[in-house]
C-alpha cells in the first residue's frame, strides 16, 4: 500500500506565555519553558461544559459547545503559564486583599472567570458592535441594506486585521507566535508521518489548516453572508440579532475548520487558502528551545509513534 501523504491526528493547541498547550480528546497538557530553563509539563483532563451529552455530536450544534470549551481552555492554559513569570517580591495589592477577603480561596477562580467575560464582552463590542456602528454613517448614502452589510463586514475584516498587525509589533506577542509555530509544525510532524524529532519538526510547515486564526477569519465570512439576510427596521433590533447569531456563525465556522483539516479536496484547499494565508502573520518560526516544549506538550497527551505505525507504513516515516 501506498504511504498516505497525511493524516488527520485530532490533536489541538495553542500558544501560552514562553510554551505550548496540547490537547487530545480529554487529555490537556501545558509545558512551559521555565526561566532556570527546565520544562514544567502539567496534564489534566478537561470534560468540556456538557460532556457526553447528544449536542457535542450533532454537526452545527456541537461547534458552538467546542467554541465555548476552548475559550474556557485557552484562558486556563494562559493563566497556568503566567504562574511561573510571576515576580517573586510581587506583593498583594489592595484589590487583591479585598477579593480574598470577599471570595476567600475561590478568589484566583473568580478573577479568571471575570477575566473571560470581559474579554469576550470586548472582543464583541470590537468586531461586533464597532464594524455595526461604523457602517452607519454611511446609511444615508447607500440605500441597499444588503451593500450596507458588505461595507460592515469590510469594516470588521479591517479591523481584525489591524488589530493582529498591531500586537504582532509587541515583543511578546511575537514570542508568542513563535510558540505557536512551534504548535503547527509538530501537529503537521506526525501528520506526514514524520518521527517527532527536533529535526523533522523544523523542516514541517508552520501553517495548519485547522488553526485558530483560520476558525477565526471563517467566522468574519460566514457573519458577513448571515448579516445581509438581517432585513429588519430597528437598528437596535439589528444589532440584538447579530448577537444572536453569533452562536449560529460560530457552529458554521466550528464545521467548515473540521472539513478543513479532514479533506485533501481542492474546493476545501481553495477556501482556507485566505486562512493559512493569515498564519503567515499569527505563527513565526521558533527555535529548537521553542520546538522541544511543544515536542514534550505532545508528547504529554499524544502516543505519536503509534499514530504513525497505525497509518505511514513506509519505513522512512521514523527518519
Amino acid at each position: 500500500m501506498a504511504r498516505k501523504k497525511m493524516c488527520p491526528s485530532g490533536i489541538g493547541g495553542q500558544a501560552v506565555l514562553e510554551g505550548v498547550m496540547m490537547k487530545n480528546k480529554e487529555s490537556c497538557a501545558i509545558a512551559v519553558r521555565k526561566a532556570d530553563g527546565e520544562i514544567d509539563v502539567e496534564i489534566t483532563e478537561y470534560h468540556g461544559i456538557i460532556h457526553g451529552s447528544l449536542p457535542t455530536r450533532i454537526p452545527f450544534i456541537r461547534g458552538i459547545f467546542n467554541f465555548i470549551d476552548s475559550f474556557i481552555l485557552g484562558m486556563r492554559a494562559i493563566n497556568h503559564s503566567t504562574e511561573f513569570y510571576e515576580e517573586e517580591d510581587s506583593k498583594d495589592t489592595g484589590f487583591d486583599r479585598f477579593m480574598n477577603r470577599l471570595f476567600g480561596d475561590k478568589a484566583e477562580k473568580v478573577m479568571s472567570a471575570f477575566t473571560m467575560i470581559l474579554s469576550f464582552v470586548l472582543a464583541i463590542g470590537l468586531f461586533i458592535v464597532l464594524p455595526y456602528y461604523a457602517s452607519r454613517i454611511l446609511e444615508g448614502h447607500i440605500q441597499s441594506s444588503w451593500l450596507l452589510a458588505l461595507v460592515e463586514g469590510i469594516v470588521r475584516l479591517v479591523i481584525f486585521l489591524l488589530y493582529i498587525i498591531i500586537i504582532t509589533l509587541m515583543k511578546d506577542i511575537r514570542r508568542l507566535y513563535m510558540y505557536h509555530g512551534a504548535e503547527h509544525k509538530c501537529i503537521n510532524c506526525i501528520e506526514h508521518g514524520r518521527a517527532l524529532t527536533v529535526n523533522n519538526v523544523k523542516r514541517s510547515s508552520r501553517l495548519h489548516r485547522r488553526c485558530g486564526t483560520s476558525f477565526l477569519l471563517f467566522v468574519m465570512i460566514i457573519s458577513i453572508i448571515l448579516f445581509m439576510f438581517i432585513q429588519v427596521e430597528s437598528p437596535v433590533l439589528r444589532l440584538l440579532l447579530r448577537l444572536a447569531l453569533i452562536p449560529v456563525i460560530a457552529g458554521i465556522s466550528y464545521e467548515a475548520i473540521r472539513l478543513a483539516g479532514r479533506s485533501e479536496n481542492i474546493f476545501v484547499k481553495i477556501i482556507s487558502a485566505p486562512g493559512l494565508a493569515l498564519q503567515f502573520l499569527t505563527t513565526k518560526e521558533p527555535d529548537d528551545s521553542m520546538i522541544e516544549v511543544a515536542i514534550k506538550s505532545v508528547e504529554g497527551v499524544f502516543d505519536w509513534r503509534a499514530f504513525i505505525q497505525e497509518n505511514f507504513e513506509d519505513d522512512k516515516s521514523q527518519d
